[in-house]
C-alpha cells in the first residue's frame, strides 16, 4: 500500500506548481517586461502545462469521488472524458516538453501511480508537431517584432543553422512523445501480460 494515496500526492503537486508560479511572475526580471512577457520561455509555459495537467488529474479524482456509486450515466460520461483529457495532456504535452525541466521525476510518479491511455500515434505526433511548430513560430515572430531573439544563441548561428536547430528539436520532441509512450507501456502494459500469463490454466 502506498504510503501516501496518489490523490493527496497530486493535490501537494498542483499546489507546489501554483506557488511556483506565483513565485516566478514575482519575480522582476527585465526579460519578462519585454515582448511577450514570460509567456516567451518555454520554461514557464511548461511550469503552466504541468500545473493545467495536475489540476485536471486532481478534478478527475473529485469527480470520480462523487460518481462512485451514484449510477448517474451522465456523470460517468462527463468523468470518462476528463480521464481521455488528463491522458491526452499526460501525453501529449506533460510528458515530452516537461522531460526538458526538472518536473520530470513528478511526471515519473503520476505514470507510476496511475494508468493512462495514449491516443493513437499518429494523432499524437501530430499534436506534438503542432505544439513544437507553434513553439518556434512564436519565438520567430518575437524576433521579427522586437528584433531579439529568445535565445540569445541563436543570434550567433546562421539562418541555415537555426532551420537545423529547430528542425532538430521538434525530432527531439517527437522522440521523448514516443520515449513516454513506450515507458507508458512498459510501467502497465508487461505486468498485466505477466498476470494474464498466471490466470491462464496450465496445459496437463
Amino acid at each position: 500500500m502506498a504510503l501516501v494515496p496518489c490523490q493527496v500526492l497530486r493535490v501537494a503537486i498542483l499546489l507546489s506548481y501554483c506557488s511556483i508560479l506565483c513565485n516566478y511572475k514575482a519575480i522582476e526580471m527585465p526579460s519578462h517586461q519585454t515582448y511577450g512577457g514570460s509567456w516567451k520561455f518555454l520554461t514557464f509555459i511548461d511550469l503552466v502545462i504541468q500545473a493545467v495537467f495536475f489540476g485536471i488529474c486532481v478534478l478527475t479524482d473529485l469527480s470520480s469521488l462523487l460518481t462512485r456509486g451514484s449510477g448517474n450515466q451522465e456523470q460517468e460520461r462527463q468523468l470518462r472524458k476528463l480521464i481521455s483529457l488528463r491522458d491526452w495532456t499526460l501525453a501529449v504535452l506533460a510528458f515530452p516538453v516537461g522531460v526538458h525541466t526538472t518536473v520530470l521525476p513528478f511526471i515519473l510518479i503520476e505514470m507510476r501511480t496511475s494508468h493512462h491511455q495514449y491516443p493513437s500515434r499518429s494523432s499524437g505526433l501530430a499534436a506534438i508537431c503542432t505544439f513544437s511548430v507553434g513553439y518556434i513560430l512564436w519565438v520567430c515572430w518575437i524576433h521579427h517584432v522586437t528584433g531579439m531573439w529568445v535565445y540569445p544563441f541563436l543570434e550567433h548561428i546562421g539562418s541555415g543553422a537555426r532551420i537545423i536547430f529547430f528542425g532538430s528539436t521538434t525530432l527531439l520532441m517527437n522522440s521523448l512523445y514516443l520515449l513516454g509512450e513506450a515507458l507508458n507501456s512498459y510501467i502497465w502494459d508487461a505486468p498485466r501480460s505477466l498476470e494474464e500469463e498466471k490466470e491462464k490454466p496450465k496445459l496437463e
